[in-house]
């Protein structure tokens, strides 16, 4: 089970990592990870669930594979319909997986100077 706090260890752990107002994370001015706004209520505004966090993917076939991983940990909305991004379930992730999620939407967002030097010094 991951929490809040793993996220944020984790994201701030990546090259140039920032987090944005509201717990969302980016690097190089772009998002990686955010709350996912979920609707409650319809024709009522979308609120953020603390247990579920936004992720970015490179593109549709990895979103596809982490789909059909394990959909008590991801899951996708109609809002992100033909968007490259999963939700991810906190409470059903285990750290280490979530420590790999992270530092691939990390990836698909990272500036290309900053990939050459991460991929010199962290091997996964």
């Amino acid at each position: 089970m991951a929490t809040r706090d793993d996220v944020r260890r984790i994201a701030l752990s990546l090259p140039a990592a920032s987090e944005a107002g509201g717990f969302s994370f980016v690097v190089a001015g772009n998002s990686f990870a955010w709350p996912w706004m979920e609707r409650v209520h319809p024709k009522r505004p979308r609120v953020a669930n603390p247990d579920v966090l936004a992720v970015r993917v490179a593109n549709e076939l990895e979103k596809q594979s982490l789909l059909g991983l394990d959909r008590e940990i991801f899951f996708t909305e109609p809002h992100y319909d033909g968007y490259p991004a999963v939700l991810v379930r906190l409470p059903a992730i285990d750290v280490g997986l979530l420590e790999a999620v992270l530092t691939d939407a990390w990836r698909s967002r990272a500036p290309r100077r900053l990939l050459a030097d991460f991929s010199t010094t962290f091997r996964r």
